[in-house]
C-alpha cells in the first residue's frame, strides 16, 4: 500500500503507455512519425512524465497541445523536441512561443501579421530564426481552420511568402473517424488531399509535414497516415468509440484509480443513506465508506448505479455521491475490513472495472472522465514494475 495515497491515488502505468506507443507504430506506414497528443495535462495521466519516457524515441517527431500554457509547462520540464499548440494561442504567448521553438497553429491572417512581427523584433535584437506554423485547415470539423477554398489558398499563399515565418505543416481534424462507416472520412482525407495538391502544383513547393490522422484514424483508416499521425486517446489505452476495431492495435490501460475503506458500519432495514435518502435499504445491510467524491472528478452521476471493486467483487454505490466520500454495499463481502483497497477503475482479482465502462454508468465520455481525475489525486507513476 502507498501509505501517503490511502485516500485516493491514480496508478499510471509507463509502460502500458510505451506498449500502446509501439502497437501504434506498427500500425502506421514505414517512415510516417508519430506526434504524441498530450494536451489536458495526457488526457488527465501527466503530461511531463509521459513526454519524458518518450523523448529519446526516433519515431516520435514531438508533441501536441491544446494551449501554450500547456507547452510552456513542458518546456520548463526539460523537454526538447518540438510542440504543435493545436488550438489557437493569444499574441501574448509569441514571444515565449519563438523562442522555445513551440509551433502555433494558424488560420487567421492577423495571426501571420502578429507573429511576424514578433520575429522582426527579434531579428533587431540579432535573431537569425523564423517561426515555424502548421496551417490549420478546416474540412467538416467547423471548429478552427480555414476552409479549402480560394481564401484558404490565397492565405497558404501569405504565410508561404512572409520570410519571418517556416511552413512547416499544414493539418486537418476529422469529425466522424471513429464511424464504423467511415464514408464521410474518406471524402475529408479526399477534400484535404486536393487542397494539398492544388497548394503544390500553385506555389511549386511541398510543406514537409502534412497530417490529418488522429487516434481513430490510425486504427481504421491507414490512407490517412500522410507525413505523420497524432496519437491521443490509445496512447493512453483508451478507445475512441465503441465503434473503431479492436483488433487492430493492441492497447493496455495506462491508468488505474484506488482507495481504501476507511469506515465499516451494519444498518438495519429501512435505513436511508447520502443526501436526500434517496437509497433506503430492505435488509440488514453492511455499508463501507470510502473516501473519494465528486470533488476528486469521481462522477456525482454514479449516485444509486455505479460500483466499486473490492476483494475482486462488485460492491454496488449505495446513495448519492458526495462531495469527497461515498458508500457502497460489501454485504456479500464478508471479508472485507477496513483499511481494505477498493478499486475505482483498473483490474482488482478477477473482475476489472474499465473507464469505458465507468463513462458508461456515468453517462461520461471517457475521455471527459479521465480528464476529468483533478489534482486533488496524486499521480503515482510506474516504469518496469518499479514505482518512480
Amino acid at each position: 500500500m502507498l501509505e501517503e495515497c490511502s485516500r485516493v491515488y491514480a496508478r499510471i502505468d509507463l509502460d502500458a503507455i510505451l506498449y500502446n506507443l509501439e502497437n501504434i507504430k506498427k500500425a502506421v506506414p514505414e517512415g510516417v512519425k508519430v506526434t504524441a497528443v498530450i494536451k489536458a495535462d495526457g488526457y488527465g495521466h501527466g503530461a511531463v512524465p509521459i513526454a519524458k519516457i518518450m523523448e529519446d524515441i526516433d519515431y516520435i517527431w514531438g508533441y501536441a497541445t491544446a494551449t501554450a500554457e500547456e507547452a510552456f509547462e513542458l518546456r520548463d520540464a526539460g523537454i526538447k523536441k518540438p510542440i504543435l499548440v493545436l488550438g489557437y494561442t493569444f499574441p501574448y504567448a509569441y514571444s515565449r512561443m519563438l523562442d522555445e521553438g513551440i509551433r502555433p497553429a494558424v488560420f487567421r491572417v492577423d495571426m501571420l501579421d502578429e507573429l511576424c512581427e514578433r520575429v522582426k523584433k527579434k531579428r533587431a535584437n540579432g535573431f537569425t530564426g523564423k517561426m515555424p506554423v502548421h496551417i490549420a485547415v478546416d474540412t467538416g470539423m467547423s471548429r478552427i481552420g480555414v476552409r479549402p477554398d480560394d481564401f484558404g489558398a490565397s492565405f497558404v499563399e501569405k504565410a508561404m511568402s512572409m520570410d519571418e515565418l517556416e511552413v512547416e505543416g499544414i493539418f486537418t481534424h476529422f469529425a466522424r473517424a471513429d464511424e464504423a462507416d467511415l464514408t464521410n472520412a474518406h471524402e475529408r482525407e479526399k477534400v484535404f488531399a486536393d487542397f494539398l495538391e492544388r497548394l503544390c502544383k500553385e506555389s511549386g513547393k511541398k510543406i514537409p509535414i502534412c497530417h490529418c490522422a488522429n487516434s481513430a484514424s490510425i486504427i481504421d483508416f491507414g490512407q490517412a497516415s500522410m507525413d505523420m499521425v497524432r496519437a491521443g486517446i490509445i496512447l493512453y489505452g483508451l478507445w475512441p468509440s465503441d465503434e473503431v476495431a479492436r483488433d487492430r492495435v493492441l492497447l493496455k490501460p495506462a491508468l488505474s484509480l484506488h482507495s481504501h475503506i476507511v469506515y465499516i458500519k451494519d444498518v438495519p432495514e429501512n435505513t436511508p443513506v447520502s443526501y436526500g435518502g434517496t437509497f433506503v435499504t430492505d435488509r440488514l445491510t453492511r455499508i463501507a465508506t470510502i473516501p473519494v467524491g465528486y470533488a476528486d472528478g469521481y462522477p456525482r452521476s454514479l449516485s444509486n448505479k455505479g460500483y466499486v471493486l473490492i476483494h475482486g467483487a462488485k460492491a454496488p454505490i449505495l446513495g448519492r455521491v458526495c462531495m469527497d466520500q461515498f458508500m457502497v454495499d460489501i454485504t456479500h463481502i464478508p471479508e472485507a475490513k477496513e483499511g481494505d483497497e477498493v478499486t475505482l477503475i483498473g483490474r482488482n482479482g478477477d473482475e476489472v472495472l474499465s473507464m469505458e465502462e465507468l463513462g458508461d454508468m456515468s453517462h461520461r465520455f471517457n475521455y471527459e472522465l479521465a480528464c476529468d481525475i483533478n489534482k486533488r489525486v496524486p499521480r503515482i507513476y510506474f516504469n518496469d514494475g518499479q514505482r518512480i
